[in-house]
């Protein structure tokens, strides 16, 4: 009998020299453990469940064959107020990574070859149990694989965001998979702009300890590119995480974010907005598991859409037994310029307590006509009109960024781009 493509991929990584020449004991057995699970799970598949609205094949097949167009989002956040960390086509180019209060910033690829780390704790654990109840092989393949990535360590309040600022150059495959660890108390802002490569795979796993607090922004932009990303986050008592996307362009986007709520009174936040066009194709895959009593979570969603685009948001929130006083919210919203394109929405409740608080809701139309009547009569030309209510649109969802001026920064680059589109 044949093999199946993922034992084949999972002997191969088992024999694949490189991810094993050089590493500490700890990542080995992380990875060792990763490549059993893509071999136990399988490729996904068009038919399984989450992915019903987006093709798999886009980060399947062998090769990419498009060249990426060099991303605009530099200049987004300003570099005095934020720690910069560059990659290019998927390598980190720091020679020396930054010092920075009340953060220990390591490599991936250095930790990687110490025998013990902190990091073998988190590595892979947060991705390993987001795999109940839905399977994400192609996050465990990313944990069995990646050599590229950032290790955080927060043991304070940090001061300035960290500013992850990423570009590519050609048709390049990139796996990136950093891991963030938030000690009690303490606080982190996280911003990533840019894209890895052509194609790329990345894996953030998120620790929140108790009292501790994480916000991370993240910009996608760039026209021919294939984006798969999971974000994979548990929440300590009395935690917050809060994380915000501003997808601008793209080809195939899928950003997936799983949850887990494991303290009291924790409180978790995934909001996002995309603008796209043509081939534009976006999914936001979110799950999101309540675990503990008196913990809120909040799905916040706008996708804007014209000429063929397509729009996907699959969001749930699993309340176990036990946790009481949830309060749950999830809204995904679309906005249709033309009659081509489409938004496609899979909300889900599943409850096990009796003592709640969840709604989810969905709304898809197009631009309110009597608000660009109203906006013509006053002289605002056609064109500019409906900028001004797809901004108007979007901005719901940036007002879940806690920071003003980082909030201010991203209405500020999403007048730009609507003013050259």
């Amino acid at each position: 009998m044949a093999s199946s493509p993922s034992s084949d991929i999972s002997k191969k990584l088992c024999l694949d020299e490189s991810l094993w020449a050089n590493c500490g004991q700890w990542i080995k057995n992380a990875r060792l453990s990763a490549a059993k699970r893509v071999e136990g799970q399988g490729l996904p598949k068009r038919r399984d469940e989450y992915w019903n609205y987006t093709r798999p094949d886009a980060f399947l097949k062998e090769k990419v064959d498009f060249d990426v167009v060099s991303n605009k989002s530099f200049g987004i956040f300003s570099n005095n107020l934020s720690t910069v960390i560059n990659y290019e086509d998927g390598v980190l180019k720091e020679k020396k990574l930054p010092v920075v209060p009340g953060c220990s910033i390591e490599s991936l690829q250095d930790a990687a070859k110490l025998d013990e780390h902190w990091a073998g704790a988190v590595y892979g654990v947060p991705e390993a149990a987001g795999q109940d109840p839905v399977k994400r092989s192609l996050a465990a393949l990313n944990t069995a694989t990646a050599s590229q990535g950032l290790l955080l360590l927060v043991s304070g309040k940090v001061k300035n965001p960290i500013k992850i600022s990423a570009v590519s150059n050609g048709s390049i495959d990139s796996t990136i998979h950093h891991i963030v660890k938030v000690e009690p108390g303490a606080e982190v802002t996280l911003i990533e702009t840019g894209h890895y490569g052509a194609r790329a795979n990345v894996v953030l796993e998120v620790e929140v300890e108790k009292d501790g607090s994480f916000h991370h922004i993240r910009v996608q932009d760039g026209q021919q590119h294939n984006s798969l990303t999971h974000i994979f986050g548990r929440l300590g008592s009395n935690s917050t995480f809060k994380s915000f996307t501003l997808s601008v362009g793209g080809t195939v986007t899928r950003n997936e974010c799983i949850l887990e709520l494991l303290g009291d009174s924790s409180s978790a936040t995934v909001a996002g907005a995309c603008i796209g066009d043509d081939k534009f194709h976006h999914d936001d895959t979110i799950f999101v598991t309540h675990g503990a009593p008196n913990c809120e979570s909040r799905q916040v969603f706008k996708k804007v859409l014209r000429d063929g685009a397509v729009g996907v948001f699959q969001g749930k929130i699993l309340v176990k037994e036990g946790a009481q006083k949830t309060d749950g919210y999830q809204i995904s919203q679309s906005l249709l310029l033309d009659d081509t394109c489409q938004f496609l929405a899979k909300p889900e409740l599943e409850i096990y307590a009796d003592d709640v608080v969840c709604s989810h809701g969905s709304t898809s139309g197009a631009i309110d006509e009597e608000a660009l009547f109203y906006l013509r009569s006053r002289g605002v030309p056609k064109t500019k009109a409906i900028d001004l209510l797809t901004l108007s649109f979007i901005a719901e969802s940036i007002e879940e960024v806690e920071n003003s001026e980082l909030a201010d920064a991203l209405l500020m680059y999403l007048t730009a781009v609507l003013e050259v589109r």
